[in-house]
């Protein structure tokens, strides 16, 4: 499971009135998944680039637009 999004809820015990949280319920998912990455900390910029790159790669290999 790679959680790359980034959400800010409420917290009146944190210094900045706020924790950072992913899309992904982490206790909940951490018990199917084999991996998972934690928010924060878990998916930095380049990662999140290479995932969006990989992805359009795959696209276009399997739609004929690209050849390996």
């Amino acid at each position: 499971m790679i959680d790359v999004g980034i959400n800010r809820l409420p917290d009146t015990s944190s210094p900045k009135g706020y924790k950072v949280v992913g899309d992904v319920h982490f206790e909940s998912a951490v018990k199917k998944a084999s991996y998972i990455t934690p928010v924060p900390g878990g998916v930095g910029a380049m990662t999140i680039a290479m995932l969006l790159e990989n992805t359009l790669k795959a696209f276009k290999l399997q739609n004929g637009l690209l050849e390996e």
